[in-house]
């Protein structure tokens, strides 16, 4: 079965945030995913589009490679900043072509964060006007008014967090996302259960899967940087005590408490982790 088999299946998935390499060298990122252990734990990869702004490769060229010559299903990131409408519809087609059809709609990060602060943010669209780009193209429209002799067959994903300092904004958001065309969701990471069971209880009215974000702590320093640099990512104190004088092993020990108790949420279709990097650390969580 496909990612959107699963989901629709009910199965409790698995997915991974994967950074594409500023090199054509990649040896090193196939033989990560292609690793026996990866591939029992995985169900399909994120890869992301240039994040914080800064040079990576082609989500769609790396996402179309793995699933070629590996055979693990990805997901391709896609960001409003860097192509106007007919360049993003252009990239959308080419990705259908190339057989990449999981998306993830981001409105993305701004230029000004990365390497380019020269650079030009387009923003034609936000997140949500390009899930409704998207939905188009499945529906055989382009995002005027011209119809297409084919249509799309994307499986739309979008982002939400739920320790967000707005919740009702964030939700509101969240709602417009599913009325414009989304299928599934991932969530930011998230440390605190009861935040994550107040989310899911406002949100139980919005019936498509929920794949929550883990993203194992290193260090009690990540957790200072998360506290004090990600407002919208929440450590609560219990946590961050636990990790005091600690380091990676006490993070994975967290997260596979937290995916315990996510599994037992009837609403979490899910998990998706956040393993900066680190591919090793995913087949260390599931060991």
């Amino acid at each position: 079965m496909d990612l959107r088999e699963k989901l629709t299946a009910n199965n409790f998935v698995v997915t991974v945030e994967l950074d594409p390499p500023k090199t054509l060298n990649l040896d090193k990122i196939l033989r990560e995913v292609n690793c026996d252990n990866f591939r029992k734990a995985v169900d399909a990869v994120n890869v992301t589009d240039c994040p914080l702004a800064k040079l990576r490769m082609s989500p769609i060229a790396l996402s179309h490679i793995i699933q070629e010559k590996i055979g693990l299903e990805a997901i391709f990131h896609i960001t409003c900043r860097d192509r106007n409408l007919l360049g993003l519809q252009a990239e959308l087609l080419g990705a259908s072509a190339l057989g990449v059809r999981n998306i993830l709609a981001l409105t993305g990060d701004p230029p000004e964060v990365g390497d380019y602060i020269m650079a030009t943010g387009v923003y034609d669209v936000d997140s949500i006007g390009l899930v409704k780009m998207v939905n188009r193209l499945n529906n055989g429209h382009e995002f005027g008014e011209h119809e297409l002799k084919d249509k799309t067959d994307f499986f739309i994903g979008v982002a939400v967090n739920p320790t967000a300092q707005d919740l009702t904004k964030e939700i509101k958001r969240f709602e417009e996302k599913v009325s414009a065309g989304a299928n599934f969701i991932q969530t930011q990471p998230i440390y605190d259960i009861g935040l994550l069971e107040r989310f899911l209880k406002l949100t139980a009215h919005i019936n498509i899967p929920k794949i929550i974000g883990i993203m194992p702590l290193k260090s009690y320093k990540m957790v200072e940087y998360l506290n004090n640099n990600l407002p919208g990512i929440f450590v609560p104190s219990g946590v961050k005590e636990r990790m005091r004088g600690m380091d990676v092993e006490e993070g994975i020990k967290i997260s596979r408490e937290h995916i315990s108790e996510i599994r037992k949420f009837k609403e979490a279709a899910g998990i998706h982790i956040f393993p900066l990097r680190d591919m090793d650390l995913v087949c260390r969580l599931f060991d």
